[in-house]
């Protein structure tokens, strides 16, 4: 049993990213995994400010959401970063929680990571977001890539719905 973490950056509740998060949670429920969802769009975080207290406090001087997002991140075996693609590239909720975890990065560390993200273009379009989610991971000690979910042709809210994205979302979070 696997103790998994599950960031939904999407801004919208039921959007395409988020859909495919319920996807991979289910598998994981279904192999016998414990698993939480947070909907980064509902928790209070602020820009990470480059103050650089963190280096000598150990945390930041926000009083926010992140600090207890951070302590479920070292707490997690499994971290799953689900994103939707503006730009080609993340969004800025996930971003500013990827950013706001410099206090304690160094303590994410041997964890297993998949990404998913959703897009209305192709594979190729969200290449750029997968490789911002590497960026972040590659700076965690020990930190293993499992999987990602490339959820393309979902322009509006639903349309992953008709995707094999589902059906890749599910078998992931069942051998997660």
């Amino acid at each position: 049993m696997k103790n998994i973490l599950v960031l939904s950056g999407s801004p919208r509740k039921g959007g395409n990213s988020d859909i495919l998060c319920d996807q991979f949670i289910k598998g994981a429920d279904e192999a016998g995994n414990v698993t939480e969802k947070i909907y980064v769009r509902e928790q209070d975080i602020g820009y990470c400010t480059a103050c650089d207290a963190c280096r000598n406090r150990g945390a930041c001087v926000q009083r926010d959401d992140m600090s207890a997002i951070l302590d479920k991140m070292v707490e997690a075996d499994v971290i799953v970063m689900a994103t939707p693609v503006y730009f080609y590239s993340m969004d800025a909720q996930m971003k500013t929680l990827i950013d706001r975890t410099l206090p304690r990065y160094t303590e994410i560390e041997d964890k297993d990571f998949y990404f998913i993200a959703a897009a209305a273009a192709g594979k190729a379009a969200m290449e750029r977001t997968i490789d911002g989610f590497q960026g972040f991971t590659d700076c965690l000690p020990g930190a293993k890539v499992k999987g990602v979910v490339y959820g393309s042709g979902a322009w509006q809210k639903g349309d992953i719905r008709r995707s094999k994205a589902m059906e890749e979302a599910y078998r992931m979070g069942k051998g997660a």
